[in-house]
């Protein structure tokens, strides 16, 4: 059983309030960092940057970061080293916003964390979702949230998202 929570429309609507978002709470654009979190947000953080440069004329740095190594239920060959491959910036006194689609036990953000220490020492880290689904195992909170969609254990969230094309969607599943 598939159901539609969130479609095209209202998802572009989503990221373009919290792009604005971000801009309200953050004067210095040029201080921020925006971290999507593999795989749906860096599409994700790609969007808000793009919104934030045609709302405010500023871009901002925006780069991919990937938390396998930092996850503490996967095994993985893959070195912390990654990330200073990924995010070629010193991330000491910036403004740093995580960026990702589902917000769920908060694992994944608490090993993002981690893997942003390692890169430097941000001024702050801030955490951006398109989906909050509570469920939450570690005391996480985001600063920004696209949707509060409340789910069962046995449900799934599934974010289609690629360019804001007519197929981008959010769907709950059993």
């Amino acid at each position: 059983m598939e159901k539609v929570v969130v479609d095209n429309l209202t998802m572009k609507r989503t990221i373009r309030r919290i792009s604005y978002e971000i801009i309200e709470k953050n004067k210095e654009l040029e201080n921020i960092v925006i971290l999507g979190i593999r795989k749906k947000g860096v599409v994700l953080s790609r969007i808000i940057a793009e919104n934030i440069n045609q709302i405010e004329g500023v871009e901002v740095a925006v780069f991919e970061l990937d938390i396998t190594p930092y996850r503490d239920d996967i095994k993985t060959s893959i070195s912390k080293e990654i990330n200073r491959q990924l995010v070629q910036l010193d991330l000491t006194d910036k403004v740093v916003v995580l960026i990702d689609d589902v917000l769920y036990t908060g694992r994944t953000v608490r090993a993002a964390m981690d893997a942003v220490i390692d890169l430097g020492r941000p001024k702050s880290i801030e955490l951006g979702v398109l989906i909050d689904r509570g469920h939450r195992q570690i005391p996480i909170s985001p600063n920004y949230v696209g949707k509060n969609i409340p789910t069962s254990q046995e449900e799934r969230i599934k974010v289609i998202l690629t360019d804001l094309g007519e197929n981008d969607k959010v769907i709950i599943t059993k």
